[in-house]
């Protein structure tokens, strides 16, 4: 059974800092600049905001993973709240949204800032990214220890979630045949769209021969297959439905949320190796609502590596298990005018890695008609955001009034 929101929650706002390789400015900064944009976006005071919700709050490794937590935006923006959390245990980067949403449709808040900022480019510097699950220290003159499933991974180099996610896509391809040449055109539509994109981060053309012809990362990932570190914040305001009414911009209702997890909470055990919980988070989002994936005008599905969109395009019920290969095979559909657009920005492929808030913000930028050069023809109504891979996974389906 499935929560029903009967639109009781609302997005309202939207803001995002200055993007960009390597900015080196202070996180915080970059925090306040998202948060503040967000609230005048929906035509709000800082007094009018009385919850804070964020992923994963204060974290000091890896480095730059985490830019501020709650505490520190509670405090620089002299809130009185009634409701806040924050935490890495979350059904993927949203799970912090789907929280606000929980709260304001509840009456815990009336108006929830939300946040995610990242500072990986310029703290992680020119060197290799860090593991998103980095080893721990014995201490006491002891050699380090690895904690966890790492004690079984780093014998085998498998350093990191490129190397995860990859053995699932190695799986699926094994399983259903899928090819290099169809995954080839997340990266290739993730480009075009960001050479409309004035703030992303990689905007010059790419051909399949430049796809192809890249270095391995882990395969079948290349490195165009990998989300590029970036510098930056984005904030989106979660409001109660009877509270949005008469702000600044109509508001897009959230319809449907998904956050299941029915598997096993693991990288390595799930017992779908073709797929991870994005598979039951999507299922859980259609049921809450009575809306189809045929409803769906615009799908923002997190890329941090090429195959987790292929993941979620298949768990959102867009195409059949199996089947996403040749259903993205060519591009046209997935591209800007073609039936389902994806990844509008750029995704974080070609945008820049801002850790699947940088999905719902594109979400909402394209239901309110404001992409500009990119914006999606024909006034886009219903859209749906989703981030996260492996055992973690969260999605939100927003519509206009």
């Amino acid at each position: 059974m499935s929560l029903r929101l009967d639109r009781k929650a609302s997005i309202t706002g939207i803001g995002q800092s200055q993007i960009g390789r390597r900015i080196h400015r202070d996180p915080l900064e970059l925090t306040l600049d998202a948060c503040l944009a967000a609230i005048e976006d929906a035509g709000l005071s800082r007094e009018d905001i009385d919850g804070i919700a964020t992923y994963p709050g204060n974290m000091a490794v890896p480095a730059g993973f985490s830019g501020a937590g709650v505490t520190e935006v509670h405090d620089a923006l002299r809130l009185h709240l009634n409701w806040f959390c924050g935490g890495p245990e979350a059904p993927g980067q949203l799970g912090s949204v789907i929280n606000a949403c929980a709260a304001v449709a509840t009456g815990l808040a009336k108006h929830v800032l939300c946040f995610r900022t990242v500072h990986e480019a310029s703290a992680q510097g020119k060197g290799g990214r860090s593991p998103i699950m980095p080893g721990g220290g014995g201490g006491g003159g002891k050699p380090p220890k690895a904690p966890g499933m790492m004690q079984w991974n780093l014998p085998f180099r498998a350093y990191s979630a490129a190397n995860w996610i990859a053995l699932f896509a190695q799986r699926h391809f094994h399983e259903y045949g899928t090819t290099r040449e169809q995954m080839a055109q997340i990266a290739l539509n993730a480009r075009k769209n960001a050479a409309q994109n004035p703030n992303a981060i990689y905007r010059d053309p790419m051909t399949l021969d430049d796809y192809l012809s890249a270095r391995m990362i882990s395969t079948p990932f290349c490195l165009f297959d990998c989300d590029v570190p970036a510098d930056g914040s984005t904030a989106i305001i979660v409001s109660a439905s009877d509270a949005a009414r008469d702000l600044r911009k109509a508001p897009l209702y959230v319809e449907s949320v998904g956050s299941a997890l029915r598997g096993r909470p693991s990288w390595d055990q799930f017992d779908d190796l073709t797929t991870m919980a994005v598979r039951d988070a999507g299922k859980m989002l259609w049921e809450g609502t009575d809306l189809k994936p045929d409803d769906v005008d615009v799908a923002e599905l997190y890329d941090g590596f090429s195959f987790i969109a292929m993941a979620w395009l298949e768990a959102l019920g867009f195409c059949a298990v199996g089947e996403s290969g040749p259903f993205i095979e060519g591009g046209e559909r997935i591209a800007r005018d073609g039936s389902l657009p994806l990844n509008t920005q750029g995704g974080q492929l070609s945008a820049g890695r801002l850790h699947g808030y940088g999905m719902l913000h594109e979400a909402c930028t394209q239901l309110w008609g404001e992409g500009d050069a990119r914006q999606v023809p024909g006034s886009p109504e219903v859209a749906v955001a989703a981030a996260g891979g492996g055992p973690l996974g969260g999605c939100l389906l927003l519509c206009r009034a």
